[in-house]
C-alpha cells in the first residue's frame, strides 16, 4: 500500500543523486511512502523511463540509529547475494551522505511479484500452496548454507554463542522497557511475566542447541518474501536489516512459529494475531517442512526444534513489550502498533508451556 510522504523528502536532491549514481534512471521522479512505518521509512521511486526502484531511509533527526534500523547491515547482505542463488533485490546505493536527504538511505531494485501477509496464503490452489511452501522452506536451507567466507561476510558476525548473545541483549532490553512510563496513566509497561524464570532456563547450556554458524535473515517469515506472478518461485527475499551470523534454527523457528503456536492454542494464536494453518487444503506439517529442511541442509533440526521454538516466543514477548514502551511514550501510536503491543503475557504463558 502506498501514501503519500508524511516525512519530508528532498525529491529534488533525490533525483539529482539518482541520476548521478544511476545511469538508466531518468528525471523527473515521483516518490510515495509504503505503509505507515514511523521509524524507517520505505518509499517506492519512479522515473520517466517507467523504472522502479524501493528507497529506505533514517527518520529524520537520528543521530543515535536503533539497532533496527540498520540499512547498512542490509546493504552490505544484498551486495554478497547479489551473484549467488540465493534471490534478492539488486543493490543499486548506499547514500551515507547526510547533506542530501538528512540521513543515510539505500536504494534497491523493486521486484514485481506476489506477496503475502498470511502465511496460508490465500488465493492459491491447493497444490500450489503445497510447492510455494516447498519453495520456501529449500530456499531457506540453501541460505543457510551459504559459505560466509566465500561471500566476504567473515566479520558479518560471530561464529559461536548467538543465542546467549540474544538472550543477553533480551534481558536488557526487557529491563529497561519494563521501566519505561505511560505519558497517559503515568504507570510504568511492566516485566514480562515470569522473565526470571525463562533466562534461567534458557541460559542452561545443558539445554541449548549445538552451536552452529549460517548467514540468517533474521526475520525469515512469508511476508518478507516475493512469488513469481505466477509459478510457485521466490523470486525475492526482503528486508534484510536484521541479518547476522547466527544459529540456522532461529530463521526456521520465526517461519514455523504460525504451526507452533496453533498447535498449542489457537486462542493464542488468535490474540498474536498469527493465521492458524489448520484446516487449509495443501499447507505442509511442521513434519513436512523439517523434512525438506533436512534434504537440502544436510542436518536434521527436529530434535531442537521445541528448545528453538520456545526461545522464539520469548523474544516475541519482548518485542511486544518493546512496542508497548513505544506506544507508552508516542513514539509508535498508529492502531497496528497498538495491536501488535498486546499479547505480551500470551506470549509469556506459551513460553513457559514448552
Amino acid at each position: 500500500m502506498s501514501n503519500p510522504i508524511f516525512q519530508p523528502i528532498d525529491v529534488a536532491a533525490l533525483e539529482k543523486y539518482l541520476c548521478q549514481n544511476i545511469p538508466s534512471i531518468q528525471g523527473p521522479i515521483w516518490v510515495t511512502q509504503v505503509g505507515v512505518c514511523q521509524s524507517s521509512p520505505t518509499c517506492f521511486i519512479h522515473d520517466r523511463a517507467g523504472h522502479q526502484l524501493v528507497m529506505r531511509k533514517y527518520p529524520p533527526g537520528s543521530s543515535v540509529v536503533n539497532t533496527t534500523h540498520r540499512i547498512e547491515r542490509q546493504y552490505r547482505a544484498l551486495r554478497a547475494l547479489e551473484n549467488s542463488t540465493i534471490p534478492a533485490p539488486k543493490p543499486y546505493c548506499l547514500c551515507e551522505d547526510p547533506s542530501i536527504l538528512g540521513t543515510s538511505f539505500s536504494i534497491v531494485e523493486f521486484l514485481d511479484g506476489r506477496t503475502f501477509h498470511d502465511p496460508s496464503l490465500p488465493g492459491v490452489s491447493p497444490r500450489e500452496r503445497h510447492e510455494m511452501w516447498r519453495e520456501v522452506i529449500i530456499i531457506l536451507a540453501k541460505l543457510h548454507n551459504v559459505n560466509i567466507d566465500v561471500m566476504g561476510l567473515d566479520s558479518f558476525g560471530h561464529r559461536s554463542g548467538f543465542y546467549r548473545r540474544q538472550l543477553r541483549n533480551l534481558q536488557d532490553s526487557e529491563k529497561s522497557q519494563r521501566a519505561v512510563v505511560d505519558v497517559n496513566t503515568h504507570r510504568p509497561v511492566g516485566k514480562v511475566p515470569g522473565v526470571e524464570e525463562m533466562i534461567q532456563f534458557f541460559s542452561d547450556g545443558d539445554y541449548q542447541p549445538r552451536n552452529r554458524a549460517s548467514l540468517i535473515h533474521g526475520d525469515f517469515k512469508i511476508k518478507n518474501l516475493v512469488f513469481h506472478k505466477t509459478k510457485p518461485k521466490v523470486i525475492g527475499i526482503l528486508n534484510w536489516e536484521s541479518s547476522t551470523i547466527g544459529h540456522p534454527l532461529s530463521d526456521l523457528a520465526n517461519l514455523l512459529q504460525p504451526w507452533t503456536v496453533s498447535e498449542m492454542s489457537s486462542t493464542a494464536a488468535e490474540t498474536l494475531s498469527l493465521r492458524s494453518p489448520a484446516g487449509v487444503v495443501g499447507l505442509p506439517s511442521i513434519s513436512d517442512c523439517l523434512t525438506w529442511y533436512s534434504k537440502v541442509a544436510g542436518w536434521n533440526p527436529e530434535a531442537e526444534m521445541r528448545w528453538a521454538d520456545a526461545f522464539a516466543l520469548f523474544r516475541m514477548s519482548v518485542l511486544r513489550q518493546g512496542i508497548s514502551a513505544r506506544v507508552a511514550v508516542q513514539q509508535n501510536s498508529t492502531t497496528a502498533d497498538v495491536e501488535a503491543g498486546r499479547g505480551i503475557s500470551v506470549c509469556a504463558a506459551l513460553t513457559l508451556r514448552m
